[in-house]
């Protein structure tokens, strides 16, 4: 098993796996369905009607923000408000230049191609790119040395759709190019107890609203992560409950998994309790945090880091990682004592107070 699927296999990964494949079936497929994102949907909205009343096709399109989040379903939706076709692909999976000219040559006047991950494009691909996102041309060399040639191929005005965990990664002259974009943010727990109760209604699971928020509680604001946890915990219903998600059914089922009323699992605890117990709170160098832990740095960084300091548990500094009292708390550990310097802050900030 390689080190991508043991990130997948964690019911709290925000990243897709093989047993997200029945999550396409939940997925809503019209801006009225979509729950959340308010302020990218209303835009959205703008553009797409905009773009139906001048009969031209969408400009390109840049989504980016954590995974789990919806930028794949709001692909499609763009696909269906305008009536045309989406091609779907990812960033690795275009090695070469003749697999995005192959791609681009077979779209229709209007269709979209979406492609996930693009900030892992090659730059001999981006540089095809390019006059296909400006001119709607490709300019493709034939031969080599004196006898090469440059043709240029007119393609069908399309859209090009972007999704990105890492927006940071695009190049300069990649990003110019995309004239709309929007950062989708984590889901509140409101938000997501919504989701729950559609995606419950769609498989035909009995769920309550309460049943249906304390899934939402521990979602870790995403909707990828409350749709898997559904799928889960309607195993426990209909084995130790009476078949419907109720608070209590809820409970136990998150209990029986090892998730917390936060979202955090056994390896985000571990994590904590690693760094508290063996480093004293940290600093500790993420190398050395996981060969402790027996996992791989890629694993921490990319998995459990960002939500870890979301919740204000973990702090990056330069010379480590360091826990924060939320997470002694959270353990249910006593916090150290503030430093003799702190401490002396502290005491001479409550003398001042006295006079």
């Amino acid at each position: 098993m390689d080190e991508r699927e043991r990130i997948d296999d964690r019911l709290v990964s925000p990243e897709a796996g093989e047993a997200d494949a029945e999550e396409r079936g939940l997925r809503p497929r019209t801006l009225a369905e979509y729950v959340g994102q308010e302020k990218v949907k209303e835009n959205l909205r703008i553009y797409l009607e905009a773009a139906r009343l001048r009969g031209e096709p969408m400009d390109h399109i840049l989504l980016y923000g954590p995974p789990g989040l919806g930028k794949t379903t709001l692909a499609g939706i763009v696909a269906q408000e305008m009536g045309v076709q989406i091609r779907i692909t990812s960033g690795p999976a275009i090695e070469k230049p003749g697999d995005l000219a192959a791609l681009l040559t077979n779209l229709q006047e209007g269709d979209i191609l979406f492609i996930d991950e693009i900030h892992r494009l090659s730059r001999q691909v981006e540089e095809v790119l390019y006059p296909a996102l400006e001119d709607y041309a490709l300019d493709i060399m034939i031969g080599k040395g004196p006898s090469a040639q440059s043709i240029r191929i007119n393609l069908p005005r399309f859209t090009l759709i972007g999704a990105t965990t890492r927006a940071g990664q695009l190049t300069g002259p990649l990003r110019d190019r995309f004239g709309v974009l929007l950062k989708l943010e984590l889901y509140s727990p409101d938000e997501l107890a919504r989701i729950v109760m559609r995606s419950a209604g769609i498989l035909g699971q009995p769920c309550t609203p309460e049943g249906a928020l304390e899934l939402a509680r521990c979602s870790r604001g995403t909707p990828r992560v409350a749709n898997r946890l559904l799928k889960r915990v309607r195993d426990f219903a209909v084995v130790l409950g009476d078949g419907s998600i109720d608070k209590e059914t809820a409970l136990l089922a998150l209990k029986r998994m090892d998730i917390d009323a936060l979202g955090l699992d056994e390896l985000d605890r571990s994590l904590l309790r690693a760094v508290i117990e063996l480093y004293g709170g940290g600093p500790v160098g993420l190398d050395t945090l996981a060969a402790a832990l027996g996992e791989e740095a890629v694993t921490l960084e990319d998995v459990c880091e960002p939500y870890l300091m979301q919740m204000g548990f973990l702090t990056r500094t330069p010379r480590g990682r360091c826990v924060t009292r939320l997470a002694y708390e959270h353990l249910g550990m006593t916090p150290p004592p503030p430093p003799e310097k702190e401490a002396d802050t502290a005491r001479s900030a409550g003398q001042q107070s006295l006079f």
